[in-house]
């Protein structure tokens, strides 16, 4: 009895026959057919046979260069007497991959038969080999399709982390540039990686970003959003402040500036915090064109905000309860065109959002050769008919295309998601109290955007604290050699990026 007790604590060491040790690997992961087990014959000193494996997972791993170096190397072996010196041997002399590590417990040979590493077994030793033979087969790297620019580098991320951070890597040659590994997911075990700058990152900003990631426990990290939600500042804001992004450029630019990339594996999207609120509004073309073409790019995106978030709600308030806002010919014209329309302005913009809405999400969700064009003749058929059916004015659809036309001049998709929420809040108060509804609502957002912050930054920097160095690349992008300083708002530890020319 006291035997048995002993063996269910020391259960988890490997033993030191091969029978029994591949019997509970097979056992352990279900006599998955995916489990290929090798058998081989190696020779100790003095001509003594012995029995060798090697486990591999089919479709992660490809041990073909290992076999070749033990079969290579099995015969000048006869130095070792024992096992465990044969073993070592094979590790220190024989196997010719990148990395070997010694397992001691069968946990430890899971994690590395999972994730397509190779194990060479012996008989008579307690002890195995984790030989790194991953076989990537991923997604080439491509042009982003959601993030594309006119002139900049072509490539973005892919699924495999390794590539990921060899990316960035190639743009920021400096030993300073630091990685930190580390798993999430009881059951996934998903492989993430923190990049920064030494020299460059604020250390509370860091500190925040490690102490967040560590007390995530959760089954399984699929996507990056898994982590978004789980360390963003406020969880029910319509406000994103986490930024994402699947360009390298974009990603290097930031950690430059003192901010942290979070990389998760199997997702292209890699996440860069802290975020402001202007960082939404600001694309990695801007500083790849000139600075006048670049400012005035950058204002249209903060006018096509303002008109994506307000305008249905503008129109709802002006013509139910100002009317005497407008000028006589066109107060005449609207009422017009709406005397056939049996819906109060406010109805008659949520069917038009809705039914935009929906256009939008299926022409996502359907074949890409196809769900252009159904998009665009769904939008041009569907507004022509409402409009001679009597169920919408000519002029609502005009204000919905015009919102729906400036909500993707955003360059951050997530903006635009809180663009489409916001605009449906202010067209209720719009309908309720008229123009003073939506003053108070915009009044209402500003006061929650002044009140968020990512990672120990204030959201709404530089504009609030108003830093008036940082307004160089604000709402302005100045030429390259004015930009002498990173952002204040970060607190990085070298403040200076440039000698001022």
């Amino acid at each position: 009895m006291v035997k048995k007790a002993d063996t269910k604590v020391t259960g988890n060491s490997l033993y030191s026959e091969l029978k029994r040790n591949i019997d509970e690997v097979n056992e352990g992961i279900g006599h998955s057919p995916d489990l290929i087990t090798r058998y081989l014959q190696v020779k100790l000193a003095n001509d003594l046979p012995l029995q060798g494996a090697i486990l591999y997972m089919d479709g992660l791993s490809n041990s073909t260069s290992m076999l070749q170096s033990i079969f290579a190397g099995s015969d000048d072996n006869n130095h070792c007497k024992t096992p465990a010196e044969l073993l070592n041997y094979c590790k220190d002399s024989v196997i010719t991959e990148g990395s070997v590590q010694d397992i001691h417990t069968f946990d430890d040979m899971y994690d590395l038969l999972l994730t397509g590493n190779t194990i060479l077994l012996l008989e008579g030793c307690s002890q195995a080999l984790g030989v790194s033979t991953r076989d990537l087969k991923a997604r080439s790297v491509e042009e982003p399709n959601v993030q594309s620019v006119v002139r900049g580098p072509r490539e973005g991320f892919t699924e495999v982390i390794s590539w990921n951070t060899a990316m960035i890597r190639r743009k920021i040659n400096s030993r300073h540039l630091w990685v930190e590994s580390l798993q999430i997911g009881r059951i996934t075990k998903t492989k993430v990686a923190i990049l920064y700058i030494d020299n460059i990152v604020a250390d509370n900003v860091l500190q925040q970003v490690r102490e967040r990631l560590q007390t995530i426990d959760i089954d399984g990290i699929l996507e990056s959003n898994y982590l978004e939600e789980h360390i963003q500042d406020k969880k029910y804001s319509p406000f994103p402040t986490i930024f994402n992004s699947e360009r390298p450029d974009v990603i290097a630019a930031g950690l430059l500036e003192g901010r942290v990339a979070i990389m998760v594996d199997g997702t292209p999207f890699v996440l860069l915090v802290p975020a402001l609120f202007t960082q939404f509004f600001q694309s990695s073309e801007d500083y790849y064109e000139r600075s006048d073409f670049s400012t005035l790019i950058r204002l249209l995106r903060f006018v096509s905000f303002f008109l994506a978030t307000i305008t249905p709600s503008f129109y709802i308030a002006i013509t139910t309860f100002h009317q005497e806002m407008l000028p006589t010919t066109l107060l005449y014209n609207l009422a017009s065109q709406r005397e056939g329309v049996p819906f109060p302005a406010f109805i008659e913009a949520l069917i038009m959002e809705v039914t935009f809405e929906i256009l939008r999400e299926a022409s996502v969700r359907m074949p890409k050769t196809i769900g252009q064009s159904i998009s665009i003749v769904g939008t041009l058929v569907v507004g022509q008919a409402a409009v001679e059916a009597g169920l919408v004015s000519a002029a609502m659809v005009i204000v919905v295309s015009i919102t729906a036309i400036s909500n993707f001049v955003l360059p951050a998709f997530n903006l635009g998601i809180a663009a489409r929420i916001i605009r449906f809040i202010l067209m209720m108060l719009a309908a309720s109290f008229g123009l003073y509804g939506v003053f108070i609502g915009v009044i209402a957002i500003v006061f929650h955007l002044c009140s968020l912050s990512s990672f120990g930054v204030s959201y709404m920097a530089p504009l609030a604290p108003f830093k008036l160095t940082d307004q160089k690349d604000t709402f302005f992008r100045f030429p390259i050699p004015r930009l002498i300083t990173r952002p204040k708002s970060l607190n990085p530890k070298e403040l200076i990026r440039q000698k001022k020319s």
